[in-house]
Parts: C-alpha cells; structure tokens; sequence
C-alpha cells in the first residue's frame, strides 16, 4: 500500500456509509484533500443491505450509485477500505491520525470475475446477510461493492484452499503474501461518520431471539425482502422455509428501556410500517401484518406513509408492549402475550414470524476514539473538545437516511471551516 499524501489541509472521513461518503464528497467537491477510511473491505455500510428506503419506497441503489460515481470520479478522495483508525494525537487543525489497514489478500488487478469464488469450496457466514446465509471463503462483499475487489478470508489463509484461490486468477491478483499496514497521516479535521449497529436482541430475554427461529429482527428481515438476499426475496420463516404470511412486528424492541437503550431510535415506527408492505406485495389479501406498539413516532412528511399503511386492511395495530413470546411447538409459531391497553384485555397471539424493531445502538465500541471527543449520555458523538473533531449522520444521533445525509453535509462544512481556518493562520 503506497501511503496518502495527508497535510493538516487534509480532511479524514471515519466511517464510508452513506453517511461517510457524503461528508467525504462535499468536502472534496469544495476543493479539499479527503481520506476516507472504512474498516469493512466495501463502502455502502448499512444503507446498502435495506430493501427499500421510505416513504418512496425506492431501492438504495438510488442514492448510493451516484455517490459512488462521484466518488470514482473525484481526485480529491482516496478511499482506504479495511482500514481503522487506531490512535488519534494532536489538536485542531493539526492531528496525526495512526491507521491500521488489514490485509485483503487480493490486489488492485482483480477484475471482479469470480473465478477464485468458484475454486474455493470452504464457505463462511455471510456478513452483508447477517449470517442467514453462507458465502464462499473468496468472496465479492455484494453486488455493488466499492472497491469491486474480491476478499479471500483469512480463516483459509495458509491452507489449500487459499492456494487454490490463488492458482485460479489468471490476473495474479490473490496475494496470500499481504501484511497488515499501519501509517500515520497528518490531517486537519476529523469527521467520525462510524454509523450504528441493530441492539443486540439475545438481550432482551422475554422475546427468545436467541430460543426461537422464527423470531428475527428488522435488519435480518430487510435482507429476506431483498431480491438479492439470502432467500432470493421470498418472505419465508428460518425454521422450514414456510411462507410467512402472519408477520408480528414488535416495536421499541430494546429502545426507550431502561434495561437496554435509553433512547428513541428514531425509524423504528417508519422501517416496521415500511416492512409491512414487503408482506403485503408478497401475499396480497392473504398477508397479514400486525404492528405491536407502545406508542408511534412519525414526523413531517413521513406522516402521509403513515396514514397510507393505516387505511391498509392487511395492516393492524394494537397499543401494547409485549411481555412475553413463547412457541407452540407442534408448528413453531412464536405465541405473543400481552395486554392491549385500549381494550385492556389479555391476548395470546399466534404469528408465522415474529419481527423485532431493534434499537440503534452508536458503533463506538471497538472504536479507538481520541480522548477528546464528546460523547452523551447514550454514547453518540456529540464532537471535541478543540473543535476539529465532527459527527456525521448517525455517529451523533438515531437519524433516517435522509437526515444522515443532511447531518454530514452540515459536518462536511465545519470541517471545511477548520481546514481554511487553519490556512489562514499558517499564512499570518
């Protein structure tokens, strides 16, 4: 890996989501150096393994296509996938950022054809999926992938079968020999785009995630939906592959709880609704959505989705926290028990499957934040002490994708600020 040119004139984007690539644009398009850095081997982040965004309900490929295009043809980005900031020292307008770059074991001459998948028999679980499926140990991360560069994975690394990899490329781009890499870069901002992770639904016990099949979470089910997941876009249940057409969708699955996340995620109410018209396209008449909630959080313009899928008769609602999920264990159906609080009556119902809308939990831990920056209560990036250090998108705070991007163009701009500020005072 040949180093980036990096000055204090430099901006270093964290994290390559849709946040990331934002920032990293704005700011490179207003005539700034940007590095951008992504710890996985892909740019895309979790924008790129939904289904569908809302209220439109347009695929992703909308939005991040075009940013990958810019990306590609602006001079003034170099992305360093695989790559993770490890230290930070320094202040405004002059830090060394130290990153460590693991090895992918396939070089820059990868054409994308596939031929070291093929020869490699060894499978791993699949991580665009959420591991509801297997992929071979030589892989393309998916099918949009910046850089589209294979990945051998190092579990099979000093084995036949990375030799076998390695003789299938007729481009001599398998290098079982990579090293990890580590440099450090002077740069002048720093903007923290890291994104979030789903709450880990093992967690909440009374909903046997980690006990039933047929319990998933959102994040799994927007891969089921997907024509490209793990089911070729088929609405079917974990435990036999039978079409789920009686979907229970539980919200504030581990958020606004004391026990778990504090905090209101923010698009659980809008991605359930959203999901419940994945079942409704799928079945027809004969799907049947149920919606459990303590209370429903739309705002603006999202309030018209809203009303679209209550006047939807395959859609209901009830006002209820749910307490409990058992199974009947003739059929696998999770048994949900509650009590519905505008009827104030006790219910026992049956579902095919049981969908949990999990929280957004910052993906902060396993992050090597520098000691100056601000975090709150709930462990988003609020930014720094010194004023160089910016949180885009969802790194700050539970946001849609719409607002994540106008978060990073506002933190792009600050970032702008400080690298002319810091021009300004040099010139002086």
């Amino acid at each position: 890996m040949t180093a980036p040119i990096a000055t204090n004139q430099t901006v270093l984007v964290v994290g390559g989501g849709i946040s990331g690539m934002t920032a990293a644009l704005e700011a490179a398009e207003c005539g700034s150096q940007v590095i951008l850095v992504e710890r996985e081997p892909a740019l895309g982040g979790r924008t790129a393994q939904l289904d569908r965004y809302f209220p439109k309900m347009c695929h992703p490929t909308c939005g991040l296509e075009i940013n990958l295009q810019r990306i590609r043809a602006n001079p003034n980005v170099r992305v360093m996938t695989m790559t993770e900031v490890v230290a930070v020292a320094g202040e405004r307008g002059n830090y060394t950022a130290s990153l460590k770059t693991r090895p992918r074991y396939v070089n820059e001459h990868c054409t994308g054809c596939g031929d070291c998948g093929r020869a490699v028999g060894t499978e791993i679980p699949n991580p665009f999926n959420y591991g509801l499926d297997q992929i071979k140990a030589a892989y393309l991360p998916h099918g949009m992938a910046y850089p589209q560069r294979y990945v051998i994975d190092p579990s099979i690394i000093g084995t036949e079968e990375a030799e076998k990899a390695k003789a299938a490329c007729k481009f001599g781009a398998v290098d079982l020999e990579m090293k990890e890499e580590n440099v450090d870069l002077t740069v002048g901002a720093i903007i923290w785009a890291t994104g979030w992770r789903p709450y880990d639904a093992a967690k909440i016990q009374p909903y046997g995630y980690d006990r039933f099949a047929n319990v998933i979470t959102s994040v799994e089910f927007e891969r089921l939906a997907d024509p490209n997941g793990p089911t070729g876009g088929k609405l079917v249940r974990p435990s036999d592959g039978k079409e789920a057409k009686n979907v229970a969708f539980i919200q504030c699955a581990g958020s606004r709880d004391e026990n778990h996340l504090r905090h209101c995620s923010r698009i659980c109410c809008m991605a359930s609704m959203k999901q419940t018209q994945y079942v409704n396209a799928a079945y027809g008449e004969e799907g049947k959505s149920t919606v459990y909630y303590i209370d429903l959080r739309v705002i603006d313009r999202f309030e018209d989705f809203y009303q679209k899928v209550r006047a939807d008769e395959t859609v209901q609602f009830v006002k209820s926290k749910v307490a409990r999920i058992a199974e009947n264990r003739e059929n696998g159906n999770p048994v949900l028990h509650g009590v519905d609080t505008e009827g104030y009556h006790r219910y026992a119902n049956e579902h095919d499957l049981v969908v949990l809308a999990v929280g957004m939990e910052p993906e902060v831990k396993g992050v090597s934040l520098p000691e100056g920056v601000v975090l709150d209560s709930s462990g988003f990036i609020e930014g720094s002490k010194d004023g160089g250090m910016f949180a885009a998108g969802v790194a700050g705070a539970p946001l849609d994708v719409n607002r994540a991007v106008q978060s990073a163009t506002g933190s792009s701009l600050r970032a702008i600020q400080v690298i002319h500020k810091t021009a300004s005072t040099e010139a002086a």
